[in-house]
């Protein structure tokens, strides 16, 4: 077995919700853009990752690993796309995709907290900025080029406060508000240490997640 077959075998058991997704070459995809995401940094799993909402915070009491996080959010999502089916009505998206977003919404933070990269970024802030680039753009980088689907790239990018500038498709809409959701949750039943407090007011009460 290669390492980058480890990693893949890897990235299943670490988020099983993958599974789920009934499209097989998307499920590979999904989990090609993670086992890429994470061969390219110094970690060779998600469960090395810190259970925070960004690098230089406290872990969430309770969540050991980015893993919990990104299976919280897949769960959240389907679970409210669900409940919004069985009272409204059916929503116009495809719930592979919907799934497969909820799943990659943080597959660029591998490079975002990367500290080979945050060394580089910081030792010539003028050139690459810092970071040199965030999360959700990385991540659409990411699907792109592993075939995943604009749509879910789409989703990918925007989940965040990078697409307030947008009109985000639905899949984003519902990842988004389930990522926000867990933190300020989480935030708001004593989870989280003082020091993830700034990002929920950093950008005018959106948290920088």
């Amino acid at each position: 077995m290669t390492k980058m077959d480890e990693i893949r075998a890897g990235v299943r058991k670490s988020i099983p919700e993958i599974q789920e997704i009934k499209d097989k070459d998307l499920q590979d995809k999904v989990v090609e853009a993670w086992a890429v995401a994470l061969a390219e940094t110094e970690y060779s799993s998600l469960d090395d990752m810190s259970g925070a909402a960004d690098v230089d915070s406290a872990p969430l009491g309770g969540v050991s690993s980015q893993a919990t996080h990104i299976s919280a959010v897949a769960k959240m999502s389907m679970a409210l796309a669900d409940a919004f089916d069985a009272t409204v009505g059916p929503l116009p998206l495809n719930r592979d995709h919907l799934l497969a977003t909820a799943i990659l919404h943080d597959v660029g933070k591998p490079y975002e907290w990367s500290e080979r990269n945050r060394k580089r970024w910081r030792s010539d802030i003028p050139t690459y900025g810092y970071p040199g680039m965030r999360h959700a753009a990385y991540g659409a980088h990411l699907a792109l080029i592993v075939g995943l689907p604009e749509d879910i790239a789409h989703g990918i990018a925007n989940h965040c406060f990078e697409g307030n500038g947008v009109s985000r498709n639905l899949a984003s809409t519902i990842v988004k508000m389930c990522d926000y959701g867990f933190w300020d949750i989480a935030s708001r039943a004593g989870m989280l240490g003082e020091q993830i407090a700034g990002a929920f007011t950093r950008f005018a009460g959106t948290p920088e997640i």
